[in-house]
């Protein structure tokens, strides 16, 4: 396994682009298959790449807050200490690897965008701990570990889907009416997979680490934390002296009155809404409502939570510039007819035993154009009931298969990798061979589980 893990580093370093380039590449490619399997013509198609362009600017929007709120969040002292107490539990470089991708799987299990942003962190803590205690661990699959809550959070609590077709009042009620969860998300194989994936993919991830002597270890340069000590942009601790030589209108950005204020009229609203609706509940807008209450609190002044949110922004241009690229892919599919093409393609070969497998292949393609969770189910969720109708399926078999199927490409589609690459400062060749192995073996056990067990 370390061997085949060199061999998977090695190619996807040589030869995995940068996330850019990766979907400018992925837009000529479906632009291509666009062109040729639908009746559209080169102009209506550049007019639907256009179209959608600018439809993830909210989406947008809303994961740079998470990038920026999770970070300025995981950067508090409280949290950090929490984290580095975490990362302090290992003792040599299998562990680092296997605690943070439990962490992180656990996480993304609970919550998508916990599994996102705090599985990043969680990667360059557990390696900078290392570093600092002396144990030599390959930075890259330590964060390749980080990612491995994106490709189990479909089937956790938090699963666009499943949450969608129990809520009232979804675009296909009248279809299939209400799905609860025991149909979906916590079906057998369901379970399974998720069980097998939080033992199996740490041990997988452990048995690719290189011998000490050709491991990557973190830079010192990827610590990317305020040290405390404040500075000309008034983030940190100031001692009282220091604060005495402020200005009137400088000591407002140290005040901790108007903090708690703000937390205090924060937790108002976030109390009520997490109580009623619980994690199950929390969309993304919540979330990042509680990052940014939370991160507020654990600062305690308006000047140390600037420093951190600044830091997370640095961040978060690979997100602001690409999402635009990846809405103009989505565009291109919805708008073409090339969706129904390719999962009509699938449906022509299924029988009711087999059919669930070819909708989850054909939702894993389809991921690496439609990379939203919600997005590929409104466009793919017609058809694949549809299909559960005409085959004799339950609605809720053809809701997980659509489910699991688009997080398992989550392991080589740098678009959810963003975030982790930023906060890394990895390129994406460099995790994507690592999180490649996971997606393969996910994958394998998905097929299984949804084939057998349904």
């Amino acid at each position: 396994m370390r061997r085949f893990g060199n061999l998977l580093a090695a190619f996807s370093a040589r030869w995995v682009p940068d996330a850019f380039v990766f979907a400018i590449f992925l837009t000529v490619l479906v632009f291509g298959l666009a062109l040729g399997l639908t009746d559209r013509t080169p102009l209506e198609l550049v007019g639907d790449w256009y179209g959608g362009f600018w439809n993830l600017l909210e989406f947008g929007m809303q994961m740079t807050l998470v990038l920026v709120t999770g970070y300025a969040l995981a950067s508090s002292p409280p949290a950090r200490r929490a984290i580095g107490w975490v990362a302090g539990r290992t003792r040599g470089p299998l562990s680092a690897v296997g605690v943070t991708a439990l962490g992180a799987a656990l996480l993304g299990t609970l919550h998508w965008g916990l599994g996102l942003i705090a599985g990043a962190l969680l990667a360059v803590e557990v390696a900078r701990s290392c570093r600092e205690r002396g144990i030599r661990v390959h930075f890259p699959l330590v964060a390749a570990g980080g990612y491995v809550g994106l490709m189990v959070w479909h089937s956790g609590l938090s699963g666009s889907a499943p949450l969608l077709v129990n809520t009232p009042g979804h675009f296909l009620e009248e279809r299939i009416g209400l799905v609860p969860l025991s149909e979906t998300i916590l079906q057998p194989f369901n379970l399974v997979f998720l069980a097998t994936m939080l033992i199996g993919a740490p041990l997988l991830l452990m048995s690719m680490h290189p011998r000490a002597e050709d491991s990557e270890e973190i830079e010192s340069h990827d610590d990317g934390a305020d040290d405390g000590s404040g500075g000309a942009g008034g983030g940190g601790v100031r001692t009282a002296t220091a604060l005495r030589e402020l200005s009137p209108a400088q000591r407002l950005m140290h005040s901790r009155v108007l903090v708690y204020l703000v937390v205090a009229v924060g937790l108002v609203y976030l109390v009520p809404a997490l109580v009623a609706g619980g994690v199950v509940g929390m969309d993304i807008n919540l979330l990042n409502f509680a990052f940014l209450i939370a991160g507020l609190g654990l600062h305690g002044t308006l000047a140390g939570y600037s420093a951190a949110a600044a830091e997370g922004a640095r961040n978060a241009a690979a997100v602001i510039v690409q999402f635009p690229f990846y809405a103009g892919i989505m565009g291109i599919m919805a708008s073409s007819g090339l969706l129904e093409v390719v999962t009509e393609a699938f449906v022509s070969v299924a029988t009711p035993s087999s059919y669930p497998f070819w909708a989850l292949t054909s939702a894993a393609l389809v991921n690496f154009a439609v990379p939203s969770g919600g997005g590929q189910w409104a466009v793919q969720g017609p058809v694949v009931i549809g299909a559960t109708e005409s085959l004799g399926i339950d609605p809720g078999v053809g809701v997980m298969a659509v489910a699991m199927g688009d997080q398992l490409t989550n392991g080589i589609q740098p678009f959810w990798a963003l975030p982790l690459l930023a906060l890394t400062r990895l390129r994406a060749g460099s995790v994507l061979g690592y999180s490649a192995a996971v997606m393969l073996f996910a994958f394998v056990v998905a097929s299984l589980c949804i084939t057998f067990l349904t």
